[in-house]
């Protein structure tokens, strides 16, 4: 099974993240992929940088516009803001009635929905190769792979169809998805992190090609908040395309795995040809946003479970952050799932 990453992805190097309003070391860094970069290695995992697609798959979910926008965003930023300001937005439209806006700031607001997407001077380059590993992932499974892993870096699940979020800018599974829809008729996009995949929900709500369910805990207590209710199933030609299975703060595993199989069932009676999995490791019990209580013999169990459903597969890496465990949990889901595919070396 064959992994994609650009070392251009690290360039993205946010420093401060308010939670609750203080200020804290911002949890989306570069360590994170280094880390798993290195046990994809160690573990004989061949990892490819991916072909530069161009921005085509990507404005292929989102808003070109959006997308156009972070190409020279925090240039523009930097020329306007006084010395040591950071590239993250202070004004913001609301419900997002009026215009776009040319001043940079206003800009930033109005494609911007928190303070956890600063823009810093490689912002750019790293979001784009993020998205290109992604669609590379998802090339090497639409042409004949049985599955491949993309070491998405930043994450992409919150990134809504016109505006970032919750540390994501590009929405990566997304994009994979979509591309996988030149192939297969009927693709479904299963998204395991602990966090509400809410930007996929935006960019899939109204979709009946692409059947799309999110494990989360619980979104009226719980980031990212605002979507993932059981009650949300999608609308128009995509009414029924939405599952989202509602975990409880601290679950276990045998709540998580059952809410997985709940998923699973639903995938498998869309008739999905072709599947995404959004995969997070921050449902991880010493996670830094730790919600829930999965172990590595948690995750071991998901990606079997995940695997026995024999589709085409693309896994997109989201969340997990700089917890103890974090190396661990993915060496042990990556590997679990490469032998139940048959692919061990």
């Amino acid at each position: 099974m064959k992994a994609f990453f650009d070392p251009r992805q690290l360039g993205h190097n946010p420093e401060i993240y308010y939670r609750g309003g203080a200020p804290m070391e911002h949890p989306e860094q570069a360590e994170r992929a280094i880390l798993i970069r290195d046990m994809l290695l160690e573990n004989d995992f061949p990892v490819e940088a991916p072909a530069d697609y161009g921005t085509a798959p990507i404005k292929a979910v989102h808003d070109p516009d959006y997308v156009d926008f972070f190409k020279d965003a925090h240039t523009r930023f930097i020329a306007e803001a006084p010395e040591g300001a950071l590239g993250i937005p202070t004004r913001q439209p609301g419900s997002r009635r009026g215009r776009l806006p040319r001043d940079i700031n206003g800009a930033m607001g109005w494609w911007m929905t928190d303070t956890s997407t600063p823009l810093t001077p490689d912002t750019y380059e790293a979001i784009y190769w993020s998205a290109q590993t992604a669609v590379a992932a998802a090339e090497e499974v639409a042409s004949g792979a049985r599955a491949a892993y993309g070491l998405s870096r930043p994450p992409g699940h919150h990134a809504m169809r016109d505006c970032a979020n919750g540390f994501c800018f590009y929405n990566n599974a997304c994009i994979a998805a979509e591309h996988l829809r030149n192939t297969w008729q009927k693709v479904a996009l299963l998204d395991i992190d602990v966090h509400t995949g809410n930007g996929s929900m935006d960019i899939l709500y109204a979709r009946p090609d692409i059947f799309f369910c999110s494990l989360h805990p619980d979104p009226a207590v719980y980031p990212t908040f605002y979507l993932g209710y059981p009650d949300e199933t999608g609308e128009g030609e995509g009414l029924g395309m939405t599952r989202n299975e509602v975990l409880q703060i601290g679950d276990g595993e045998q709540e998580v795995l059952a809410a997985l199989e709940r998923g699973i069932g639903a995938i498998e009676d869309f008739g999905a040809q072709a599947l995404v999995v959004s995969l997070g490791l921050d449902m991880a019990t010493d996670d830094p946003l730790a919600a829930v209580n999965v172990h590595a013999g948690g995750f071991a169990q998901m990606a079997r479970r995940i695997a026995a459903m024999n589709l085409p597969t693309v896994l997109i890496q989201e969340g997990g952050y700089l917890g103890p465990s974090l190396k661990k949990n993915a060496e042990s889901f990556l590997t679990s799932f490469r032998k139940a595919i048959g692919e061990a070396p």
